[in-house]
C-alpha cells in the first residue's frame, strides 16, 4: 500500500468546522475493503420525510452503484446512504450487481425503509472485486454508533477520501420563509476528475423542506455552475455521484417549484456550497501547487465560452508551463483554437494575474514580463482569455500538472 500523501499546500488553512444538519446521523469505520487504519466505509441515516435529487456521470461504462441511484433516484425519497472508498465496483457484471444489492438489503433492515430508499456509492479501484462481506458485518456497528454532531460529519468526510489529502466539507446557513436552515456538503475527489453532470462524490444535506422535482433543478442549476466548470486531468470517473437530500425538519413552508422567489437565498447557498467542494477537489489535485482560474468572454454564447476554458484547462501543454511559470502564452492559443469555437482572432486577448501579454490578436508590444513572472510563481493563478466580442462568458477553474501526478498514478494499485 503507498505511503500517505502529503497534504496539498492549496488545502484550505484552518477551515471552518462542518455544522450537523438535522434529520442527518453519520457513522464511519475503518474496514480494510483496501485501506489499513483509516475509515473507508460511511453509513448515513435520514429523517423519515427526506427528499433526494442527484446528477450522476454520463461515462458509458458507469459503476453499478450508479446503474443502482439512477433507478432509486425516480422514487424522490431516501433514508439511508452507504459509501465505500478504496473499491469502486465498476464493470463486474452480475457480481457488481448482487453486490449493490446485498448492500441495500442489509440498510432496509436497519433503518426500516425500502429498497428505492437507500442510496450506495463506491470510489477506487476499478474492476476488482469489491468485498461486500465486509460492509455487510460492518454496518450493524455503524447502525449504533450514528451521531449527529460536527465530528461525525468531520469523519464522514475523512470515510470517502481515496488519493485525497485532506477531507473536505462545506456548510452554510440561510433563511428560508421564517425558518433558519442549514446546508452541510461532503465531498472527495483528487484524480480522473472531469465531471460531467456531477463530481467525484458529493453529498450535500439540507434541513430544509423542498419536494423532490425542485430539489432536482436546485442541484442541476448548482451542479453546473460548480463540479462541471471544474477540470484536474480531463478524465470523467465511472462512478461521479452528487447527491442532495433535504430532511424537511427545519419544517418551512415547502416551495412551490424551483423558481418560487423564497428560494432565492437557499439557491444562492448551495452553489455557494457546492462551488466551495469543486475547488477544493482542484485544490486537492494529484500533484497540484497551483490553483488556476481561467475566465473566458467574448464567446458566441456561455456553453462556448465553458468549451473553450475546459479545452484550456485540460491542456497538459498548458498546465505543464502554469506550473513551470512560464508565459507561453502561445500554448493559450493554441488551447483556444482547438476548442472548435468561433472565435474573432483580431479580437483576441489573453491576459495572467491582470497583465495582458495579448490584444487584438498580437502581442502586447515591449512587454514587461516581471509582474506576469511573478504572478505565475505564485500559487494562485488567474487567466483571463478574450476570445471575440460576443456576450458568451464562463468561469472554469483547474490546477497545474506536476511530477507528482505521474508518482501517483504510476503505482495506484499497489
Amino acid at each position: 500500500m503507498a505511503k500517505p500523501l502529503p497534504v496539498s499546500p492549496l488545502a484550505p488553512v484552518d477551515p471552518k468546522p462542518p455544522l450537523p444538519v438535522s434529520g442527518v446521523r453519520c457513522a464511519a469505520a475503518a474496514t480494510g475493503i483496501r485501506y489499513q487504519g483509516r475509515p473507508d466505509l460511511l453509513f448515513v441515516e435520514l429523517a423519515a420525510e427526506t427528499t433526494v435529487a442527484g446528477v450522476l456521470t454520463r461515462s458509458a461504462a458507469p459503476g453499478h452503484p450508479v446503474t443502482w441511484c439512477r433507478r432509486a433516484l425516480a422514487s424522490g425519497t431516501a433514508r439511508a446512504l452507504i459509501v465505500n472508498a478504496g473499491n469502486a465496483n465498476v464493470c463486474r457484471g452480475e457480481e457488481g450487481d448482487e453486490a449493490v444489492k446485498r448492500e441495500v438489503t442489509a440498510a432496509m433492515r436497519l433503518v426500516g425503509c425500502a429498497a428505492d430508499d437507500v442510496f450506495v456509492a463506491s470510489t477506487g479501484v476499478i474492476g476488482e472485486r469489491l468485498p461486500v462481506e465486509k460492509i455487510e458485518a460492518a454496518l450493524p456497528d455503524l447502525a449504533a454508533s450514528l451521531a449527529h454532531d460536527e465530528a461525525a460529519m468531520r469523519e464522514a468526510a475523512r470515510a470517502i477520501m481515496t488519493t485525497d489529502t485532506f477531507a473536505k466539507w462545506s456548510s452554510r446557513q440561510v433563511t428560508l420563509g421564517d425558518r433558519t436552515v442549514t446546508i452541510t456538503g461532503i465531498a472527495k475527489g483528487s484524480g480522473m476528475v472531469a465531471p460531467d453532470m456531477a463530481t467525484m462524490l458529493a453529498f450535500v444535506f439540507t434541513d430544509a423542506a423542498i419536494p423532490a422535482p425542485a430539489l432536482q433543478v436546485l442541484l442541476n442549476r448548482a451542479s453546473d455552475r460548480s463540479f462541471n466548470a471544474t477540470t484536474v486531468d480531463g478524465d470523467t470517473s465511472t462512478s461521479d455521484t452528487l447527491l442532495l437530500f433535504a430532511t424537511a425538519e427545519a419544517a418551512n413552508a415547502p416551495p412551490e417549484n424551483a423558481d418560487d422567489p423564497a428560494l432565492a437565498g437557499f439557491a444562492r447557498a448551495l452553489d455557494e456550497v457546492t462551488i466551495d467542494l469543486a475547488q477544493q477537489v482542484v485544490r486537492d489535485g494529484e500533484g497540484a501547487r497551483k490553483f488556476i482560474e481561467i475566465r473566458v468572454a467574448g464567446a458566441a454564447d456561455d456553453p462556448a465560452a465553458r468549451r473553450i476554458g475546459l479545452t484550456v484547462a485540460n491542456s497538459p501543454l498548458v498546465k505543464t508551463a502554469i506550473a513551470g511559470a512560464d508565459a507561453n502564452w502561445g500554448r493559450i492559443v493554441m488551447a483556444v483554437g482547438k476548442a472548435g469555437e468561433v472565435i474573432e482572432l483580431d479580437r483576441l486577448g489573453i491576459g495572467f494575474g491582470g497583465h495582458w501579454v495579448a490584444r487584438n490578436g498580437a502581442a502586447v508590444p515591449d512587454l514587461d514580463e516581471a509582474p506576469v513572472t511573478a504572478h505565475l510563481e505564485g500559487a494562485e493563478i488567474a487567466i483571463d482569455i478574450t476570445v471575440g466580442g460576443g456576450p458568451g462568458r464562463a468561469v472554469v477553474w483547474t490546477c497545474d500538472l506536476t511530477h507528482g501526478y505521474i508518482d501517483i498514478n504510476a503505482d495506484y494499485r499497489s
